[in-house]
């Protein structure tokens, strides 16, 4: 139980690391889209963008205002409940919740870039997107790589609630096994220490991955 868990532990939260980027990614551009050009936009595009913007203003107060679990719980007896792929849902679940903190991360980034990236791209000939694409982008992801492998370590911690559903993580096969045996201490003992060689093992990788981009910028 403690195998089937950690794998699909692990599972889960690349899966919902991989839909937490792709997300946090659209909203950040529309977030500072938004910021930088609603001034100077006229027409049906300044409507739309303003639209977008707002609906990704509530997407990131609803998220990040409520509990991981609860949002859980509603993707699944409610949203989902006729679906039986528990990994999929929860997956679904928790990659929403993290691509609201994720599109606060990068759209941090995109805004700590020079303004003058942006005119340098322009006077290039690349349009907007262009230069979001080619140039702001890459040097944005440089900036918050670390930051981002760290919200990976979080993620990995708060799937500790996919039991709720009735999903075999690492936490759950411990509580089952305590049940079983009548004997919690133990088995959640062993829940919580391969969380802790797990989240010691990608703390390893993020140093080593922040001493890397350190001695690459110099």
């Amino acid at each position: 139980m403690y195998i089937k868990g950690l794998g699909n532990t692990l599972l889960l939260t690349l899966l919902a690391l991989l839909i937490g980027v792709a997300l946090g990614v659209v909203i950040s551009l529309i977030r500072v889209s938004w910021d930088k050009n609603h001034t100077e936009m006229q027409g049906p595009g300044r409507f739309f963008l303003g639209f977008f913007n707002a609906l990704a203003k509530v997407y990131l107060t609803v998220i990040r205002g409520t509990p991981a679990v609860v949002q859980l719980m509603i993707m699944y007896f409610v949203i989902f409940a006729s679906s039986r792929n528990k990994v999929m849902v929860a997956a679904l679940s928790f990659g929403i919740n993290s691509g609201a903190y994720v599109a606060e991360i990068i759209r941090g980034g995109i805004m700590s870039i020079d303004g003058g990236q942006m005119e340098a791209g322009r006077s290039l000939g690349f349009g907007y997107v262009a230069t979001m694409r080619y140039i702001i982008l890459p040097q944005a992801f440089k900036a918050v790589l670390p930051t981002l492998a760290n919200e990976f370590i979080v993620l990995l911690k708060e799937t500790a609630v996919a039991g709720y559903v009735g999903l075999t993580d690492v936490t759950y096969a411990g509580n089952i096994i305590g049940g079983n045996c009548y004997d919690y201490l133990f088995p959640l003992l062993m829940s919580a220490l391969i969380y802790l060689i797990l989240v010691m093992f990608f703390t390893f990788l993020v140093g080593k991955l922040e001493r890397r981009l350190r001695s690459s910028e110099r």
